[in-house]
C-alpha cells in the first residue's frame, strides 16, 4: 500500500517539532538535529521537516511505496506524465537508503517516488529537487546526484 509523502523546510526544528507532534498526537518516528519525520496511519502520510538551509513552507510531495512491484508501477505512471524526470538509485537522503525517481508537475512542484531500504547515518547530499527544478525549464543535461544516475 502506497504512502503519501510531505516534506517541510522549516526555520526553527524543535519548535516545529512540537507543533507537529501536537497536531499529530504523537512524536516523530525518526529524529536528529536537522530532520523528524512521523509516519502515520491515519491519515496514511509519511510527513517530514528538515532545517537544512532552504526556504521555509513546502520543499516536495511523494507517493512512498512498499516493494520493487508498486515502485515499477509508479515508476509507469511518471514515464506517462512526461515531464522532467530524474532517477537516483541506491541513494542516501533524509538518513534513509531509497530507489528514488523526481518529477516536476506542471507548476514545478517536485514529486519524489521511493522505496526505502532501510536507514542511514547521515541526512544525504543529493540536491534532486534542485537540479529537477533547472530540468524542468530545460537546463540541466547532465547526471542529477553524486550517485552517477542520469537525468
Amino acid at each position: 500500500m502506497k504512502r503519501f509523502h510531505v516534506h517541510v523546510a522549516v526555520d526553527d526544528i524543535d519548535r516545529s517539532i512540537e507543533f507537529y507532534s501536537m497536531l499529530f498526537a504523537t512524536t516523530p518516528t525518526v529524529r536528529k538535529p536537522d530532520y523528524a519525520k512521523w509516519m502515520l496511519d491515519d491519515p496514511r502520510v509519511n510527513f517530514a521537516i528538515s532545517q537544512r538551509g532552504a526556504a521555509a513552507g513546502v520543499d516536495h510531495l511523494g507517493i512512498q511505496v512498499e516493494d520493487v512491484a508498486e515502485l515499477g508501477e509508479v515508476y509507469g505512471r511518471l514515464e506517462r506524465a512526461q515531464g522532467p524526470r530524474l532517477k537516483e538509485e541506491a541513494t542516501t537522503c533524509c538518513y534513509a537508503k531509497s530507489d528514488k525517481q523526481w518529477i516536476a508537475d506542471p507548476q514545478g512542484v517536485a514529486w519524489e517516488t521511493f522505496l526505502t531500504h532501510g536507514e542511514a547515518t547521515v541526512y544525504g547530499n543529493s540536491d534532486a529537487t534542485g537540479l529537477l527544478a533547472e530540468a524542468a525549464v530545460g537546463a540541466v543535461e547532465r547526471p542529477a546526484c553524486g550517485c552517477g544516475a542520469k537525468a
